[in-house]
């Protein structure tokens, strides 16, 4: 079943939208907090999300933002609800990664057709997404996000489970932090080069508690999954 996650403070409304979608044959995923969003699209990776502007913590426009700058979230369709109708605050809107702008008051009739429009769009042009990457014992699966090495179940953080599969998805390919960094938190998001070290360290533990290290590290260069011994493992950079 297609899951739509509805972002929205205001429980009235949160509830008006969740019992039209699901009557609508969606399923659903209600979220009241800003804080609380980004590591609840990273674990359910929902179909669309219908985004409030106005939340406590952290406005819907800069999570929209954030969203748009994290690889494994970026295509995800969310359509921006708001009571802001200034045409200026929907350029805001759209330019921050929105993909529709509805205000309210709003129509249930004309939201549905606009959800049904925005994930035939993205249906019709996104890749079908590989569901499952292994190297050696160790298996990645994306859709029920979870690690493997064996018969061991490996429980790794969402950045970890980011990062493993980046390196799974490319064997022996070599990384540096830069790249890590860009490809894992995005641009738009600064955090500290040495903030990968880290989270490879956590991982390395995580897989090598039932198995091989196969995270190599390049010194002076950067990381990558290999099973050749050629190189120093088990420290930074």
């Amino acid at each position: 079943m297609t899951t739509i996650m509805i972002v929205e403070d205001e429980q009235a409304i949160s509830l008006l939208l969740k019992y039209n979608l699901e009557k609508a044959g969606y399923d659903t995923i209600c979220i009241t907090h800003g804080n609380r969003v980004i590591s609840a699209v990273e674990k359910n990776l929902p179909a669309l999300i219908l985004l409030d502007w106005m939340l406590p913590e952290i406005s819907g426009l800069e999570l929209c933002k954030i969203i748009r700058s994290n690889p494994e979230l970026k295509n995800i369709p969310i359509i921006m609800l708001t009571a802001k109708g200034q045409e200026e605050d929907k350029v805001i809107g759209l330019s921050a990664g929105a993909d529709d702008y509805v205000t309210k008051p709003f129509s249930i009739p004309e939201l549905l057709a606009r959800i049904k429009t925005n994930l035939r769009r993205v249906s019709t042009t996104t890749a079908p997404v590989k569901k499952e990457y292994t190297f050696k014992d160790i298996v990645l699966n994306t859709v029920e996000k979870k690690v493997f090495r064996g018969d061991n179940y490996i429980q790794v953080g969402p950045t970890e489970f980011r990062i493993l599969k980046l390196l799974i998805s490319n064997p022996r390919l070599v990384f540096s932090r830069e790249d890590l960094l860009k490809e894992i938190w995005g641009n738009s998001v600064y955090v500290e080069p040495r903030t990968v070290d880290v989270h490879i360290r956590r991982l390395r533990k995580a897989l090598n508690e039932y198995g091989a290290d196969y995270i190599r590290t390049i010194r002076a260069t950067g990381y990558s999954l290999d099973d050749h011994d050629t190189e120093t493992k088990g420290t930074e950079l």
